[in-house]
């Protein structure tokens, strides 16, 4: 049985929630009330513009779970973290494929969605020129795939406890938001053109669809 919450509030405010004790299968679904620039863990602040991101009123937040960036603009994007204990069937001690049944239960659900054509991604961390900064400019194992632009983004965090994924996909993605928020030299609005491929889906039946996917996986 998997524990299902939904809230609303600041990205700062998710990323200090403390994990259920003790840990058991949990999905928290995310809508973020401010603009947050979600770094991660090792990521250089001084990447930022930090001067934009205030004018813009984007909060910047540092994640636990590793890669680069991700930009949330309320109702641009739909965010889930998903976490399991080491007695879950979905775990395993492989890092590098860890995420792999997250990325089928994400392509299933999308699928059901009538994306079609969604691939997990097994291979090695593909990384690009910009990657360092934007999550969404690489790819990493169980991410999904379609078309050579990424749909679902998945970073990790694992303790001997607990893994926590954190999910992410794009209902809209503006690249011009995502670039002014980088110090130069960064990437342009051209760089991070057509990273990923959008799903038009409301986030009610994307959250459905999950829902559906995770029950039989």
């Amino acid at each position: 049985m998997w524990h299902i919450e939904v809230a609303r509030g600041r990205a700062d405010e998710f990323h200090q929630r403390a994990l259920p004790a003790p840990v058991e299968p949990t999905v928290w679904w995310f809508d973020v009330s401010v603009p947050a620039l979600i770094l991660g863990s090792s990521q250089p602040m001084d990447q930022v513009d930090l001067d934009v991101c205030a004018r813009r009123g984007v909060d910047v937040v540092r994640r636990r779970s590793g890669g680069g960036a991700v930009l949330l603009l309320p109702g641009d994007a739909t965010w889930v973290d998903v976490v399991i204990p080491p007695t879950h069937p979905a775990w395993t001690d492989d890092v590098g494929q860890s995420a792999w049944w997250l990325g089928e239960v994400w392509a299933d659900a999308l699928a059901a969605l009538g994306v079609n054509g969604g691939a997990v991604h097994r291979g090695a961390m593909v990384r690009t020129a910009w990657s360092g900064h934007v999550c969404f400019a690489g790819v990493g194992g169980g991410e999904v795939m379609r078309n050579g632009r990424k749909v679902v983004g998945i970073s990790q965090r694992r303790s001997r406890n607990a893994a926590r994924f954190q999910c992410a996909l794009y209902h809209r993605w503006d690249a011009a938001a995502h670039a002014e928020l980088f110090r130069r030299p960064g990437p342009s609005v051209d760089d991070l053109t057509g990273l990923t491929d959008e799903v038009t889906a409301a986030v009610d039946d994307v959250r459905a669809a999950f829902a559906a996917a995770l029950a039989t996986a």
